[in-house]
């Protein structure tokens, strides 16, 4: 019988890639959407054909009652987030309503559908619910690298929000026999992910620096760490752990640790370009309350799930500067060829 999942966050870029593996898989695939579905909001236009859709909020608990009972889902992945971190300072409410109380949301609209009762623990349901955590709940870790043990210390309103619905999906596993797990994912790019974030601003800019459309790349704090890693390799992580015969959460990361100078430094060799010559230090970009070292120790996921990355931190800055460059070219070649037109 075909498996069927509902996706939330569908037109993000962890949405996007994780719908095109369980595609592939042979899943019924359904994404929530606010309103009507607009395949151009889609990271991937092509899976608009692919997908179906169902109206929902992750602020309106009514609707995702009413997606859950009409989608009738295997399983539940939650990606739907605000997911830029410096946003979250300048939107700390409406970041803690979607990013904490949407996971509660979601957990309550399979609570209902399922009909679970506290006072029968042991039900379980038949629906599994996958939550993305996130590595920004460790902020100013006690220890590194950072494993499934180790105490979280948010420092951001994104990390503290991400902090309760990581809890909340253990509180509804433990109280309501749930199976819901969580996927603490450190930072994974991609060629799909927003300009906001640095890698892809950093691909994109050396993009357009090659081309001679910009001059200079403006950067924060160039020796913030993270550990780095390629989201379709993530979203395997996510279906594993939805597979098991009991409900685990898991680290998910490289284990490698990566400076912003270094993506950048990658970034600009990749097209013959010294990264010296075009990066400009901004101290506004740097944020209230840095996170300085995060790294993974995904030792659980290897051994349980078998879960490894596949692509390097180097592979997958060349790629993002790969794409962001068939991009660029594109854009100018439409706006060449409008120019002409107009004339």
């Amino acid at each position: 019988m075909t498996k069927r999942a509902l996706i939330t966050g569908i037109t993000g870029q962890d949405g996007s890639y994780l719908a095109e593996y369980l595609l592939g898989l042979g899943y019924q695939v359904w994404g929530l959407v606010r309103g009507q579905a607009n395949p151009r909001k889609l990271r991937v236009s092509k899976l608009a054909t692919e997908l179906s859709f169902v109206n929902g909020d992750l602020l309106d608990q009514a609707s995702l009652v009413a997606a859950v009972d009409l989608v009738q889902p295997d399983e539940v992945y939650n990606l739907g987030a605000i997911s830029f971190v410096p946003m979250s300072w300048q939107q700390a409410e409406l970041t803690s309503d979607v990013n904490g109380m949407g996971a509660l949301r979601v957990l309550e609209a399979i609570r209902m559908v399922c009909g679970l009762d506290k006072s029968r623990p042991t039900t379980g349901g038949g629906i599994r619910f996958y939550q993305a955590s996130s590595s920004e709940m460790f902020g100013k870790a006690a220890e590194t690298p950072q494993n499934e043990r180790t105490i979280l210390h948010p420092r951001s309103p994104y990390g503290v929000a991400k902090a309760y619905g990581h809890y909340i999906t253990r509180n509804y596993r433990e109280s309501y026999g749930m199976f819901g797990v969580s996927g603490i994912l450190f930072n994974h790019e991609s060629p799909r992910r927003g300009m906001e974030f640095v890698t892809r601003k950093i691909s994109s800019a050396v993009a357009r620096i090659k081309l001679g459309v910009q001059d200079e790349l403006r950067l924060g704090n160039l020796d913030a760490v993270r550990d780095w890693g390629f989201a379709g390799d993530y979203v395997r992580a996510m279906h594993l752990m939805l597979q098991q015969d009991e409900p685990v959460d898991y680290v998910i990361g490289t284990g490698r640790m990566h400076t912003v100078r270094e993506a950048a430094e990658i970034a600009f060799a990749s097209v013959g370009l010294d990264w010296r010559d075009h990066v400009v230090i901004d101290p506004s970009l740097v944020r209230p309350a840095e996170v300085e070292v995060l790294c993974a120790d995904a030792t659980r996921a290897r051994t349980e799930l078998g879960w490894k990355p596949v692509v390097t931190f180097e592979e997958l800055m060349r790629m993002m500067v790969e794409s962001d460059l068939n991009q660029t070219s594109r854009e100018l070649d439409l706006g060449e060829a409008l120019t002409a037109a107009v004339w």
